[in-house]
């Protein structure tokens, strides 16, 4: 039989309803526990997932002796004292993307994980979707040959988020780049393999969130007065093995319609992630290669199952928590490139 894993939640909004509603279907899985300073969050939480123990601060959640593991569903900015002291209690943690707000918050959590025994895993799910472990198997096989340039998109025409803090820089980190653009690009370096980053360069532009909205927006009105971010960027990243990544990300953009997509380029072939799509040359002919079928499972579903299977101890994860320090480190040069108006190294 499974071995029981008894979870707890600090933050217990929206992304925390999704998880559990995955938790609540898998066998000798229970939620156990809660913690959120929204007592209306907490309140709502507990009674829909049957939740005996809320809390309102996390440290006493933390040491409650019949809990396994931790999903910490904060906002950015409190990403990393939750799961530094989880750690440090001996919690097995998963934390919502971005993994903080900064490389060096980044780097506190991962010393926290090799300190002990308990494990740290990220919440990067779309790696674990359908297409994109399609396209990982081949690109291990050597389909594409050597990678040599990954895009990434994640641009929506009018998507600015009408709630939470996705607009103020000093509590999010900043805006599309840290919120969106962080999926496609885990997702892209994953698929390229994870080379080693050596420098970045960027550009962001704010020409839309700053002011009060001028058309109907599918979320309606933001807070226009407190947004200090950026409504679009523009980076490129070089890697240590000579690839190239550009990321575009937007919550406002004058495009035809949102984007959300990784391609790779290849010495032997390149590929698109959705949908899954490989261009190669076979037999004299450049040919297009779609898998008839490439799976069916909801990658939020995957990153959970994948989390419980580790602490089970039984697979390694897709998703270690050295992962999301790269990424982390990705972003910081690509918005330290920004401000300072040059490329910047990635130490």
């Amino acid at each position: 039989m499974a071995r029981s894993v008894r979870v707890g939640f600090i933050g217990t909004g929206g992304i925390a309803t999704r998880q559990a509603k995955r938790l609540a279907q898998l066998e000798d899985v229970e939620i156990v526990a809660g913690a959120d300073v929204s007592e209306e969050n907490l309140k709502e939480f507990a009674e829909k997932y049957e939740v005996p123990n809320t809390y309102a601060d996390y440290n006493e959640m933390l040491q409650l002796g019949e809990l396994d593991a931790v999903s910490v569903c904060t906002p950015n900015y409190m990403h990393k004292d939750p799961t530094v002291a989880a750690l440090k209690a001996g919690k097995h943690v998963m934390v919502e993307k971005p993994m903080a707000m900064n490389a060096a918050e980044a780097q506190e959590m991962v010393d926290a994980e090799r300190a002990g025994e308990a494990t740290l895993t990220m919440g990067f799910q779309y790696r674990l979707g359908p297409s994109a472990q399609a396209i990982k198997r081949l690109v291990d096989e050597g389909r594409l040959g050597k990678v040599l340039f990954a895009r990434c998109q994640a641009l929506r025409r009018r998507g600015i988020p009408s709630w939470g803090v996705f607009g103020q820089k000093e509590l999010q980190g900043g805006g599309p780049l840290i919120d969106l653009g962080v999926h496609i690009m885990e997702c892209a370096h994953f698929l390229m393999g994870e080379p080693k980053p050596t420098a970045a360069s960027a550009q962001m532009f704010t020409y839309v969130g700053n002011r009060p909205p001028e058309v109907i927006c599918p979320w309606g009105p933001w807070d226009w007065e407190t947004y200090t971010v950026e409504d679009l960027a523009i980076g490129l990243i070089r890697f240590e093995n000579g690839a190239v990544m550009s990321v575009e990300a937007s919550f406002a953009a004058h495009l035809d319609k949102d984007v959300f997509n990784v391609q790779l380029m290849g010495e032997k072939g390149g590929c698109l992630l959705d949908p899954p799509t490989v261009y190669t040359d076979e037999a004299g002919l450049m040919v297009n290669i779609e898998p008839a079928f490439a799976g069916h499972w909801q990658a939020m579903d995957h990153k959970i199952d994948d989390w419980i299977a580790r602490i089970r101890g039984e697979k390694e994860t897709q998703c270690p928590a050295i992962a999301g320090l790269n990424i982390q480190k990705m972003l910081d040069a690509l918005y330290a490139s920004a401000e300072a108006g040059k490329e910047v190294a990635i130490e």
